[in-house]
């Protein structure tokens, strides 16, 4: 079964070099990054990085600015049956291609996540994960920190992900549950908590809950970047 995992990135040079050597061990069929207009060294770190591997389909493209649209272009030219969406600052475990197969395996099944966990998961932090593990596995609902992953057939069928500037990954794991069976898997990604650290815990909470809020009200997502963008 052939897995690609597509990442976007903007400015993620400081990222990339401790991601790509711990990723591109794992045994996926495609790594594929996809830059958004970085002004930084993204481009050539990545590049530098991959071709070491020495295998085309491990690759960095050009996309569009935003998220959304980075992740469909990368969808876009994945010629595996899996795609994976990784964030540039989240590991994967080191098992994560195994138990993704496991998954998939069972036909009922469209695509899943990963729980969470943060590099010093103790204090808040270890409160913060474990919250969001139970909300995430209680909903259904599933944000792109945890690597979701997706059948790319069913992908498609879905449209890919809707082209907004925020929420992309909460509007399209509200359309993929109710395309079939999701996989909650337990094993845990390592994501970066410096968000949470430079706005503190509890700010950070009340503006990702006042976002998914509106948002669930029906506030157009554009309108939601506008609020982000003054407040973060």
């Amino acid at each position: 079964m052939g897995i690609a995992v597509i990442i976007p990135v903007l400015n993620e040079q400081k990222a990339l070099p401790a991601l790509l050597p711990i990723l591109i061990p794992l045994g996926f069929k495609e790594i594929i990054v996809v830059d958004g207009g970085s002004r930084d060294g993204t481009v050539d770190v990545a590049r530098k990085i991959l071709e070491f591997t020495s295998d085309s389909r491990n690759r960095i493209i050009s996309g569009p600015c935003g998220r959304a649209s980075q992740m469909n272009a990368g969808a876009a030219l994945a010629n595996s049956e899996i795609l994976v969406f990784l964030h540039a600052d989240t590991q994967l475990p080191d098992n994560a291609k195994q138990l993704i197969a496991d998954a998939m395996d069972d036909p009922q099944c469209v695509g899943g996540r990963f729980d969470v966990r943060f590099p010093r998961d103790t204090g808040y932090a270890w409160m913060v994960s474990r919250l969001m593990n139970l909300r995430s596995r209680w909903s259904g609902i599933f944000t792109g920190d945890q690597a979701m992953f997706v059948r790319r057939s069913v992908f498609k069928e879905l449209g890919g992900f809707a082209n907004i500037p925020l929420m992309e990954d909460i509007e399209f794991s509200r359309r993929l549950k109710r395309a079939g069976r999701i996989a909650s898997l337990r094993a845990k990604v390592i994501t970066s908590f410096r968000r949470w650290e430079q706005q503190g815990p509890l700010r950070t909470i009340v503006r990702m809950w006042t976002l998914r809020t509106w948002y669930w009200l029906g506030w157009d997502p554009r309108r939601l970047q506008q609020y982000y963008d003054t407040v973060r």
